[in-house]
């Protein structure tokens, strides 16, 4: 079973300027995180772009849209922003593919070590995409919710159930 990563950017990937304190875009670290983790499974690594979600646009989504239903594997990890993951993964589910696809991310940029979430997410993304149906799903820090039964609380900083 061969499992596709598009790559969109989002916390997951990005690197920390010490001289200026701020946060960017180099490349992805999916990668390495899979190597890291001794993934041993069929996987392709597509970037399609490296972007804060929310900057992310109506077009971006048709992007990564596009992407999912040109992809030819039927499983799909998506790496996004954790700010408006919801968002994509609403067009996607209403796009209602006969795939199945996970979106996940990172509170943490993986750059910053043990800190981040982001090796965690991947390898729990990993495995609830060849385990779950046909569908599209969120999975954060261990758990994994439908696309249209999840939201972002940004006050406790994790997904839960709602909509």
């Amino acid at each position: 079973m061969a499992i596709r990563f598009l790559v969109t950017g989002g916390t997951f990937d990005k690197e920390y300027d010490e001289i200026n304190g701020a946060l960017y875009f180099r490349r992805t670290h999916v990668r390495d995180m899979l190597k890291q983790a001794r993934c041993r499974l069929a996987v392709r690594v597509v970037e399609l772009m490296l972007k804060d979600s929310l900057e992310l646009t109506d077009t971006d989504r048709q992007r990564i849209l596009t992407a999912c239903r040109g992809a030819r594997e039927t499983r799909l990890v998506i790496t996004h922003g954790t700010d408006t993951m919801t968002e994509t993964a609403r067009v996607l589910g209403k796009a209602d593919l006969k795939k199945t696809i996970v979106l996940t991310g990172a509170m943490i940029p993986y750059k910053f070590g043990g800190s981040s979430d982001g090796l965690f997410n991947l390898g729990s993304a990993l495995s609830f995409v060849q385990s779950l149906p046909v569908g599209v799903y969120i999975a954060m820090n261990g758990q994994i919710f439908p696309w249209d039964k999840v939201r972002k609380n940004k006050r406790l900083g994790r997904f839960e159930r709602g909509s």
